[in-house]
């Protein structure tokens, strides 16, 4: 049953009622800003008073925001499968890390990629990569807070001399952090995430990172970190604010209830969700005990953007978010900016590599596995290339990528058509060589429709 609240300017309008009204709106005008739908919503609802926040609000968490870059903020592909959505990174400078490449927008269901400007010869090393965040493997996670990792690049500092503890950990008298870092430079780079994350200075946040611990949730431990380095940004000055808001934005993603609907891996349920947001908020935005108030009050002094706020402390929001965080880290749990550029092939034409194992463990090495041709796409591979094609495309179901289409993977599919059309006609014949097992030949039957 839904309900509606009159004020003295009019009538609010229950939940239902203006998802409805504005899932209407959106069907209607496709093009429209969040200003000119609310503008449309009161147009045809004079009795309601709703404000644009609100308007914005359901607006995003139903994932009816028109994007403001090149790209889709969803696609849809057959049996209503959504594909993780994908937009161009505005004003992304690739001079920084490499001139071999340059971003191309493939099309809805694809998004973007990375395509070489020149020819890349195999072995040939293509860029390296410091981390945007990192969210390391537990294990280094467990270094970290054992103080034997580095806290920002993650190297083991076993040996090292110029190690540097947390400063505030050593000045405050308060809790103490287990933050080390491999010297005066780690230390200072970390000040764009590590203070919102440091339990001296915000032990609001130390609830939040044990949960994430306890449930290996890498996700979770992501946009944690993710959240500490845009909220600190936003201290801070407005033109790198405005660069590290656009990478969080321009990342691809799938949220949390897409994921549920399509994916069979085991996800943390519901309530583990909402477990999740109830100690994200507290550690970003409201902490239950007045000393921890004030700590972070001290950390984040300037108003954070309204658009942060909605993108962020929305439940909805931040299960989208989430599902950012698990389609664009890397293996051992770093999100890079020019990385999550690449896309999967079953054949990957690159490799990333961490070489730097003393100096800096979280930067990668992107090398050629092959001869690469200009205008010739970069891949890698998200799952084990290995095992047979419909095996491998389990693994990429449970992250949500729908059909691989790759050139592998369309050549062996042709392959068992054959083995198929062989193993009907000519079972004898089949039988005589290598026959088509059970299982096999049914999962082959059911994948081209047979069943």
């Amino acid at each position: 049953m839904t309900t509606t609240t009159t004020t003295t300017n009019g009538v609010s309008p229950s939940e239902d009622d203006l998802k409805d009204a504005l899932k209407t709106l959106r069907s209607e005008h496709p093009t429209l800003g969040i200003s000119k739908i609310h503008a449309a919503l009161l147009a045809d609802h004079p009795e309601w008073t709703v404000s644009e926040k609100r308007t914005r609000k359901i607006l995003q968490s139903e994932g009816l925001v028109i994007s403001s870059g090149t790209g889709p903020t969803s696609a849809s592909g057959k049996n209503g499968f959504k594909y993780p959505s994908s937009k161009l990174m505005e004003g992304l400078d690739l001079g920084q890390w490499t001139k071999k490449v340059e971003v191309k927008f493939f099309d809805k269901k694809k998004g973007k990629g990375l395509v070489a400007k020149e020819r890349i010869s195999e072995g040939e090393t293509i860029w390296k990569e410091d981390p945007f965040i990192l969210a390391p493997e537990w294990d280094i996670y467990d270094l970290q807070i054992k103080s034997g990792s580095c806290m920002h690049c993650s190297t083991s500092l076993a040996g090292s001399s110029l190690v540097k503890r947390c400063a505030d950990s050593l000045s405050s008298g308060s809790t103490l952090c287990p933050a080390h870092f491999c010297n005066h430079l780690c230390r200072e780079r970390s000040n764009k995430t590590h203070p919102l994350l440091c339990p001296s200075q915000n032990p609001a946040s130390t609830p939040l990172l044990s949960f994430a611990q306890q449930k290996e949730w890498m996700a979770l431990h992501a946009l944690a970190q993710c959240t500490a380095r845009v909220l600190l940004a936003a201290q801070g000055d407005g033109k790198d604010f405005a660069k590290d808001w656009e990478v969080v934005k321009s990342l691809a993603q799938l949220g949390m209830e897409e994921r549920h609907a399509q994916v069979s891996a085991a996800e943390p349920d519901r309530a583990t969700w909402k477990k999740a947001f109830q100690l994200y908020e507290q550690a970003f935005r409201e902490p239950t005990q007045a000393s921890e108030k004030k700590k972070l009050a001290r950390l984040l002094r300037k108003p954070i953007p309204q658009e942060v706020v909605d993108e962020l402390f929305n439940y909805d929001a931040f299960l989208r978010n989430l599902g950012r965080m698990s389609l664009n880290l890397e293996a051992h749990g770093g999100l890079y900016v020019l990385h999550s550029h690449i896309n999967h092939a079953c054949s990957p034409n690159t490799s990333i590599r961490h070489f730097d194992t003393r100096t800096a463990l979280s930067r990668i090495t992107v090398v050629a596995k092959k001869d690469i041709e200009v205008n010739e796409e970069l891949v890698i591979t998200y799952v084990n290339p290995d095992p047979r094609r419909m095996d491998r495309q389990r693994q990429l179901d449970e992250w949500g990528f729908g059909q691989c289409r790759c050139a592998r993977c369309e050549q062996e599919k042709k392959d068992e058509a054959k083995l198929l059309t062989n193993g009907e006609r000519h079972t004898s014949a089949v039988a005589a060589a290598e026959p088509v097992g059970d299982d096999l030949e049914k999962e082959l039957k059911a994948s081209f429709g047979v069943f």
